[in-house]
């Protein structure tokens, strides 16, 4: 319950991380059901990387043929986690406080780490105005090693190709699933709907953590101010106790815009703000994992 700004100042994201699942995990029951099962599937040719422990030796002495045994699968479940990274969410309304960029990476990597630790395979879409990142869902440790190295990589473009992003996640699963969508939700509401539609429609239980900073939700600015939309070139110069009702209000109907319509997708909904500890959006994540059979 450490403030999240503090605690991500105490070292590398990973690091982080490991800290927030490891007392996250501490107070819950081990899943019951089995990650990974021991029954043979088929044989496949050997391709470079492959783990030489699962080289049939014997079809080797046979065939001089290199083949790898492969296992069916049998993850808990299998989810994609969608990072918006677009330029409107590397901001903060004070320096005390994570960006909401930096707040949603930790976040991602808590995630990721905590679906792993339950033997869930779990994938990572990236986009701004493009996607940055697609990494397949995967069950085994080093796939977290994965996800960590690829939220160093650079965004914060000048846009948000949601749709896209969600999209490409629902792919990334190839059986009813989660989709747990990270981001400040600065984009049309009606574009949205539709994407997260489809993955609904794959039977994807879907999750929305929508990122805010607090500045954002009570507008705490005095004196006159410049408002600028960081993904566009619109400026407004106003007065904030002159709109700071309305813009109160304006908020609050997006809010719950959002909230109406996801829940009539059968989506969760969650307002998650930057100052929160980190295992606020993480006991969010569990609970849509949990509802899962």
């Amino acid at each position: 319950m450490i403030d999240p700004a503090s605690l991500a100042s105490l070292g590398r994201i990973e690091i982080i991380a490991r800290w927030v699942v490891d007392g996250f995990l501490s107070g819950l029951h081990r899943s019951p059901k089995k990650g990974f099962s021991v029954e043979f599937a088929e044989f496949r040719p050997y391709q470079p990387g492959d783990d030489l422990r699962f080289i049939d030796w014997r079809v080797v002495a046979r065939s001089d043929k290199w083949m790898i045994k492969q296992f069916q699968e049998e993850t808990n479940t299998r989810a994609a986690i969608v990072l918006d990274v677009s330029r409107s969410m590397d901001w903060t309304g004070s320096p005390e406080r994570l960006t909401k960029l930096r707040y949603a990476e930790q976040v991602t990597a808590a995630i990721a780490l905590l679906l792993i630790r339950q033997r869930d395979a779990v994938g990572l879409v990236r986009y701004d105005d493009r996607l940055r990142t697609v990494l397949p869902a995967r069950a085994r440790s080093i796939q977290w090693r994965r996800i960590v190295k690829s939220l160093e990589d650079p965004g914060a473009g000048s846009d948000s190709r949601m749709a896209e992003g969600v999209q490409q996640a629902a792919k990334l699963i190839r059986r009813p699933g989660i989709v747990i969508l990270i981001s400040d939700l600065l984009v049309d509401v009606d574009q949205m709907e539709s994407s997260l539609r489809v993955a609904r429609a794959a039977g994807h239980q879907v999750t929305v953590l929508h990122i805010m900073d607090p500045s954002e939700l009570e507008l705490d600015t005095r004196g006159e101010a410049i408002f600028y939309d960081p993904e566009g070139t619109l400026e407004v110069t106003a007065t904030v106790s002159d709109v700071r009702k309305a813009y109160a209000k304006t908020v609050a109907h997006a809010i719950e815009e959002w909230r109406l319509r996801l829940a009539a997708l059968g989506a969760g909904y969650e307002v998650i703000r930057t100052d929160s500890p980190f295992g606020v959006p993480l006991r969010k994540a569990f609970a849509t994992r949990q509802r899962l059979p």
